[in-house]
């Protein structure tokens, strides 16, 4: 019998940048936001889907989910075969590298799926399509049990990691949108405009809300100017705080401290 052909991988190639530390921010959030459902899943699965053209960020998630979740796999998935081919030196217990797409070439559910720097390329009419296809793939809700399903997270951040937005989405479908940066880096919140995922970089225009949104935070951010003389960190938490005043903001303290901010993503979400 001739032998089945190998179905062609969902995507296409991307510039394929890479830098060893470059998503310290996104992971953190991870640990610190889907640590418990990790731990929940007892042996989960997590993708690196589009590291590029080294390993460096799949073997940091590695490390990085097990620091909160002990049995935590990773996966890493591109579209390009000699980057695999690459890759694979670098394989160890609890690290793999595969050819593949947004089909996401793993016979298990995974527990987390981490899209970075990945739908830059495509156009903006595209995202809905990809992110649906990557949610159904995510490991089920059980509600029965506490859990909320898998997670993908998928964004954008600069070559070195400063600053980094991205959405949250669950096997339901988007949930939050969160701003990360580097405070000392910062002159003005709506600096992280650049760094906005494909869904929403675009509508960076009057009359769209996630435009407002960064319009407050400028005018909290420089309402709290006099707190700049405690640091970069009390002034970056006192706007936030201000924000809170007008937007649905999710998190607190102990994550604003970090240079975060997260909202629902219905309070960003493009008009129609």
């Amino acid at each position: 019998m001739p032998s089945r052909a190998t179905p062609r991988p969902v995507g296409t190639v991307t510039r394929g940048t890479t830098n060893p530390n470059r998503l310290r921010r996104m992971d953190r959030w991870i640990a610190a936001t889907h640590g418990r459902e990790l731990r929940r899943a007892g042996d989960p699965v997590a993708v690196d889907l589009g590291y590029g053209a080294a390993p460096w960020t799949a073997v940091e998630l590695l490390t990085r989910l097990r620091s909160v979740a002990p049995h935590a796999r990773v996966v890493g998935v591109e579209i390009e075969p000699a980057r695999v081919a690459a890759a694979r030196p670098y394989a160890r217990e609890g690290l793999a590298f595969r050819h593949g797409g947004f089909e996401i070439p793993i016979q298990e559910r995974p527990h987390l799926v981490r899209a970075a720097n990945v739908l830059r390329q495509y156009d903006e009419d595209q995202v809905a399509a990809v992110w649906q296809r990557l949610c159904a793939r995510l490991a089920p809700a059980a509600p029965e049990r506490g859990s909320r399903g898998g997670l993908l997270v998928e964004g954008t951040c600069d070559e070195i990691g400063r600053r980094h937005v991205w959405v949250a989405l669950g096997p339901e479908g988007p949930r939050t949108v969160t701003f990360a940066t580097r405070l000392g880096s910062l002159e003005r919140p709506s600096d992280l405009a650049e760094r906005l995922p494909k869904a929403l970089i675009h509508r960076n225009v009057p009359g769209e809300p996630v435009h407002a949104f960064l319009r407050d935070f400028d005018r909290a951010w420089a309402a709290a100017a006099p707190y700049a003389s405690y640091g970069a960190r009390q002034r970056w938490i006192r706007a936030v705080r201000d924000l809170t005043a007008d937007w649905p903001v999710t998190d607190g303290p102990a994550r604003w401290r970090q240079g975060e901010v997260t909202v629902p993503w219905g309070a960003l979400a493009p008009r129609a």
